[in-house]
């Protein structure tokens, strides 16, 4: 990702120093045009003054003009109040937008680390991914997300928002494909915050995963194949080939020195077995080596697959849901394994005074959710505040430069990005490294507690 953000700020020292000769030489233009015109209304101007010194009879009449000009100009405007089109505008899905108050970066930041239907490799350049939903009453729904055109398009009732599949529902949206990006726009409503689209001055409802149509509950079921689940995937693929190349490779060079890539995974594996298990599980370190292996590897191999330039990253381990899932194994292999020792000291705090037990017990028990959750939000916060660090530091340069308009600041906004993107670009991989190896040793000392059988001390 750090690459891919760097690339990004060459681009945007480039539109820093270009943009505003373009815009000077737009404004020249512009500028004799105005010339023109203030020359034409002059002419005009002194044509009118001497046609109403000949006649001042046509003044009543040029009054009469302007009574009906008032009057349609605010029946105009009460068409534009009661359209319920004009009331919001802009919500095509932009990364954040230059105005008169300077470029807002946070659209582009939430858009980078969100989930979407789509993979976008580079700008312009985008893998579909497989839009699978199920409606009620209507069966499974199967289609590609370049059927949406980025959000441009909607097909058999689904449009796309920022990125993510939506369904539209009620009377006149056309069932077939319709042109989003010139008939049609998103809208948010005010009060409840709901996405809404405006389509050809209709509004309808654009909801995901639960609608309410008369007031009830209209749910359609989400199977899609998201950017998130693909990079899900993608590492189970590269796992898969790791594991099963190295253990040919054991076969075939058996009692030899690993080389390849033989020689690279030997070591991790060791770490993971001498310096997490053994440690932490002890006589049960092999039991759960197969467990212990799978997620170091898993968070390690996603975490580094978003470094990878021209690659939008994927941000798999900064979904909450994926680290609540990997959160949730670690929960259910603690306490499914837990010993009497382990139940019999969270449920009656043996060796306490009587009055404190009240206190403590409830305080035990809450510990054991407390730990897995501690573990998700750990993974989940660390990632994502990385990746927004970085997304940040970028966006210093379009913030300095509002969108090009200022050489200096764009050229300022690079001189303190670049450095520190290449910086965080270092930490980002030993953070990688480094958040596989707690999580794994987390995990390894919550279950090494539960299987421990205190009564051999005894």
């Amino acid at each position: 990702m750090s690459a891919n953000l760097l690339i990004t700020s060459v681009f945007a020292v480039g539109m820093g120093v270009f943009s505003p000769v373009l815009a000077s030489a737009e404004q020249a233009d512009h500028g004799s045009e105005q010339q023109h015109a203030v020359d034409h209304a002059e002419t005009h101007a002194s044509d009118a003054h001497g046609a109403v010194h000949a006649d001042d009879t046509y003044a009543g009449d040029a009054h009469t003009d302007a009574a009906h000009a008032d009057a349609a100009h605010g029946d105009e405007h009460a068409d534009h109040a009661n359209d319920p089109c004009a009331a919001s505008h802009g919500e095509h899905g932009g990364h954040g937008e230059g105005s008169g108050e300077g470029y807002d970066p946070t659209p582009m930041i939430l858009h980078h680390i969100a989930d979407a239907n789509e993979w976008e490799i580079f700008h312009g350049a985008t893998l579909p991914l497989p839009c699978i939903a199920y409606i009620k009453g209507e069966g499974i729904k199967f289609f590609m997300s370049s059927k949406l055109e980025g959000g441009h398009r909607a097909y058999d009732g689904f449009i796309m928002n920022h990125g993510r599949l939506m369904r539209v529902e009620g009377e006149g949206f056309p069932s077939g494909k319709v042109d989003l990006h010139n008939d049609g726009h998103f809208m948010t409503d005010e009060v409840t915050g709901k996405a809404l689209l405006c389509y050809n001055n209709q509004v309808f409802t654009a909801g995901r995963h639960d609608l309410v149509r008369d007031g009830f509950a209209y749910p359609w079921f989400d199977f899609s194949i998201t950017k998130n689940v693909a990079a899900l995937f993608l590492v189970a693929i590269i796992m898969v080939w790791i594991f099963m190349a190295v253990a040919a490779a054991y076969r075939r060079r058996a009692g030899m020195a690993p080389k390849g890539l033989q020689a690279f995974i030997e070591p991790l594996v060791n770490f993971v077995r001498e310096d997490i298990a053994v440690p932490n599980l002890g006589k049960n370190a092999d039991r759960f080596m197969p467990f212990l292996m799978t997620v170091f590897f898993f968070i390690w191999i996603g975490n580094m697959i978003g470094q990878l330039p021209f690659i939008s990253n994927p941000n798999l381990t900064g979904n909450i849901t994926v680290t609540l899932a990997l959160s949730l194994i670690t929960f259910l292999l603690t306490n499914i394994n837990g010993t009497k020792s382990y139940w019999h000291h969270n449920l009656t705090a043996p060796g306490t005074p009587a009055f404190v037990k009240p206190i403590l017990i409830p305080i035990e028990i809450f510990g054991i959710f407390t730990k897995p959750f501690a573990l998700m939000i750990r993974l989940f916060a660390n990632i994502t505040a990385g990746h927004i660090i970085v997304l940040s530091l970028t966006a210093l340069i379009f913030v300095f430069g509002n969108l090009g308009q200022s050489i200096p600041g764009s050229l300022g906004g690079a001189a303190v990005a670049v450095p520190f993107v290449l910086f965080m670009g270092l930490i980002e991989l030993l953070v990688a490294f480094l958040q596989a190896f707690i999580f794994t040793m987390l995990s390894a000392l919550f279950i090494g507690m539960a299987v421990e059988d205190h009564s051999e001390h005894h």
